[in-house]
This record gives C-alpha cells, sequence and structure tokens, in this order.
C-alpha cells in the first residue's frame, strides 16, 4: 500500500490489526513524507529515523508472536516538546534547556506507550509554550501562521506526518492551530490528561490536549490517556467512560445547540462571523443564539489575571538566571506580568465557579455551546501566532472543547468550536459527530469579505 501516512489513526490501527500493513511499512511512509515536507513546514525540534524504525519493528514482533495488542499499537504520534520523554531531548523551545534529557517520561506519554504507540519525536513549541512565534509554517499556506504553542503538533497532523500528537492549551495553544491548521483538536476538561512531566506555566490553566485528523481519532487517543494524576491535586477525579463505546451511542435526537458569540465577537473577522451565522441558520431550530450572565463579560480579563500571575510565578526566575536567552517578546511579557496584583488574582479565582455556575446552567437545556474557534482564519506572517481571545475563556473555566474544521475563510481552514461541560467529553463528542452529519454538503466552500 501506497500514501500510509495520509490514513487517520483508526484507519491506521485496523490496517495494522488486521496485517494488511505493518508498523513499519507506516512509520517508514511516515518519515518519507517528513524529509519531502520539512524543509517547508519546519514541524519538528528532533525525530531520530532509526529510534522510530526500532519501536515499529518491536511492534511488529510483538503482533507475529501473539501478543495482545493495545488500542494504539503500532500508531506513530508527536509530543510537543514541553512534555517529557525519557528517550528524547525535551528543551520546551529554548536555548535554556538546550540538551536537556529527562529520566522519565510524562505520564501521559508513558499511557500512550502502553498503549502501543510508536513516539515519532518531538513537535515544535513557541519558546516555553508562550508569545514568541515557532519556525514552523502553516501547511495550507506556508505565508501563513499555524498558530501556537502548539504549533508543529497541529501542523505535522494537518500535513499527513502523523495522524495524532500532543498539545497543550494556557489560553488556546490547542483549539486555535487545530482551527489554522484545519484539524480535529480536543482541549480536555482539566486534569482529564495528567500533567506529570509537562513544562508547567499555570496551574490553574495548563490542560495537555490532543490533534486528530478525526473526530474517532480523538475519541481512541483519549481513551488510553485519560488517567488520574496523584500528584496534581488539579487531576479529574470524576468518572470516566469508554469514550469509543460513548461516541457509538445514539440517543435519537439531534443535539441542541447554544450559539454564543462570546466577550470577543467584536474582535472576529467578519467574513467568519458570516460563516457561523449561516452554520447557525442552517441548524434552524436546534441552534439558539444564547447571552450568559454579566459576569460572563468580565471573562477575558479574569482569564488574563490568572495567566499572568501564575506565569510570573513558574517563569519569572528565568528573568534573573538566563535573561539574555529568552526572546524580547517572552522577556517583556515576563516583566509585565509582574504588575498584576494580587487582589486582581484573587478576584479571578473567586469568580471562576460563580461563571462556571452559569454555563452550566445553561448547559442543562443543550447538549453543547456553539462558537467561533478563532477571531478569522490563520493571519499572514509571523509576527504573532493569532489571538487566542475565543480560547481562553473555556480554559478558564476548564471545559472540554473541540475544534471542528467545518468552514473556509478566505480559502483557509476555520474552525468551529464546541464547548461542553467538565467531565462530559462523550457528551461533546456525539454533538460534534452529529454536527458533522448535518452540515455535510450544505456549508459554502469560501466565505470572503
Amino acid at each position: 500500500m501506497k500514501d500510509l501516512n495520509r490514513l487517520s489513526a483508526v484507519e491506521a490501527a485496523e490496517g495494522i490489526r488486521t496485517k494488511k500493513f505493518t508498523s513499519e511499512e507506516l512509520i517508514r511512509d511516515c518519515l518519507s513524507h517528513i524529509n519531502e515536507r520539512e524543509n517547508d513546514i519546519q514541524a519538528w525540534s528532533y525525530v531520530n529515523t532509526e529510534l522510530a524504525i526500532r519501536q515499529a519493528q518491536k511492534a511488529d514482533r510483538h503482533q507475529s508472536e501473539g501478543g495482545s495488542l493495545g488500542a494504539l499499537h503500532g500508531i506513530p504520534i508527536g509530543i510537543k516538546d514541553v512534555i517529557d520523554t525519557k528517550d528524547m531531548p525535551t528543551e520546551n523551545g529554548s536555548p535554556i534547556f538546550e540538551g536537556r534529557r529527562p529520566q522519565h517520561d510524562a505520564l501521559c506519554v508513558a499511557a500512550l506507550r502502553r498503549a502501543g504507540a510508536v513516539v515519532m519525536g518531538k513537535t515544535v513549541t513557541t519558546e516555553f509554550a508562550n508569545i514568541n512565534p515557532s519556525k514552523t509554517r502553516n501547511p495550507h499556506n506556508i505565508e501563513h501562521s499555524p498558530g501556537g504553542s502548539s504549533a508543529g503538533s497541529g501542523a505535522s497532523v494537518a500535513d499527513f506526518h502523523i495522524p495524532l500528537a500532543l498539545g497543550t492549551q494556557t489560553g488556546g495553544s490547542v483549539i486555535r492551530p487545530a482551527s489554522f491548521n484545519g484539524v480535529f483538536g480536543l482541549k480536555p476538561t482539566l486534569g482529564l490528561i495528567p500533567r506529570n512531566g509537562l513544562f508547567l506555566q499555570s496551574h490553574t490553566l495548563d490542560t495537555i490536549g490532543v490533534y486528530g485528523r478525526t473526530l474517532e481519532d480523538l475519541v481512541l487517543i483519549l481513551d488510553s490517556i485519560s488517567i488520574p494524576d496523584p500528584s496534581d491535586r488539579h487531576s479529574y477525579t470524576g468518572s470516566v467512560p469508554s469514550y469509543q463505546k460513548e461516541y457509538l451511542k445514539y440517543s435519537g435526537h439531534f443535539p441542541k445547540f447554544a450559539f454564543l458569540e462570546t466577550p470577543a465577537w467584536a474582535e472576529a473577522y467578519p467574513a467568519s462571523k458570516s460563516a457561523i451565522i449561516k452554520m447557525t441558520e442552517i441548524l434552524g431550530r436546534s441552534c439558539k443564539k444564547e447571552i450568559l450572565p454579566s459576569p460572563f463579560e468580565n471573562i477575558i480579563d479574569f482569564h488574563a489575571a490568572i495567566f499572568a500571575s501564575e506565569n510570573a510565578h513558574y517563569y519569572g526566575k528565568y528573568l534573573d538566571t538566563h535573561p539574555r536567552l529568552l526572546s524580547e517578546k517572552l522577556r517583556t511579557r515576563l516583566e509585565s506580568n509582574k504588575d498584576i496584583t494580587a487582589r486582581a488574582y484573587l478576584a479571578a479565582l473567586e469568580a471562576r465557579e460563580l461563571i462556571y455556575q452559569s454555563v452550566e446552567a445553561l448547559l442543562e437545556n443543550y447538549d453543547s455551546i456553539l462558537c467561533l474557534a478563532a477571531p478569522g482564519p490563520a493571519p499572514h506572517g509571523f509576527e504573532t501566532t493569532g489571538s487566542a481571545v475565543f480560547n481562553g475563556l473555556w480554559t478558564f473555566l476548564g471545559v472540554p472543547c473541540l475544534s471542528i474544521p467545518l468552514l473556509t475563510v478566505d480559502g483557509l481552514p476555520q474552525g468551529v468550536q464546541l464547548v461542553g461541560k467538565r467531565g462530559e467529553e462523550e457528551k461533546l463528542f456525539r454533538s460534534a459527530r452529529d454536527l458533522c452529519k448535518k452540515l455535510d454538503g450544505k456549508l459554502d466552500e469560501n466565505y470572503t469579505n
């Protein structure tokens, strides 16, 4: 078979399981495509070809000897370079950590290996998973941003280097690159995927997320890495279902969506506004515009206060120890983060549960919230990674979010974002599944100003 690298994770897993092809054949196709495209896309900070092939050969031997197969057996995956890997460097996108070799895998990486995944390499992150743009380019147009900070993860899945990748989100760093690169992305409930082994910048916000080519891909990987982390007080402690089984369930009714412009609506690109409004019109009575109570209007400022305070705490020391190894943009941000007051930080923490209660109350009447995943398509140039203004508010609340590549604006992908209650990823997946089926073939190909 040719072009195995273009298969979804679910298709690749089935092909290996039924012996249509081997993991080594899949990995070699992926490596060949990376070699062809990496000079243009620059999605990887580290790939060890020999190590990847050895992992695949080991997976194939295990299968040929009759060993039990994990859900991700032989499937290649990319790991954002702020998540520890014991057999590869983890440099956090910074010369400060050049050559750093962790002694242990992050918990989520260890879980992936137990499920049989082949860790292909480390995907490019922005410096410290923060503001300074990376070298990665958007596969749909290399003159446009792939987003940040999970730039390499989003671009590598979009450009068919690998079917799955891990990213992280503190503001919008999973959902926004998914939107810009035209792939499916999940930022789950805070703490659903364990953070032990992550280069932390905000314990209230940091969330590990996943990229895939289909909804089923996200469901597949989430089943393998939704595990508790005893060392993290923010680890999710609710019940975790089999997402694959839940995804296949049919309730007999089409989901109801609450359309929210959110407080960031004024910053949205006009064509993106038109595109999502057209979508709500197609959905008809199953989608209704809603407005949340007044505290919701301050949510963007609340997210900014927590981000600045905790970012200064975790990263501020590098201003003292390695100021010359920090980019100007990151230095400037860390300096300004010092100005946040304790009063603003505590007010934001206090408001968090109050606002979540209003979202939870809204979702008693709807299956999920529908909104834009980003203000517009990927911006031209590389001065910025794009705005996270449509994402940070949901990260602040710790709720699950999906970016679904349903729209095209000015010839580039534009994601639609679905948001659910904490711990209800399975309901969010089903809503997304039914939404995609409902809209299939009914959306215009392109929106322009």
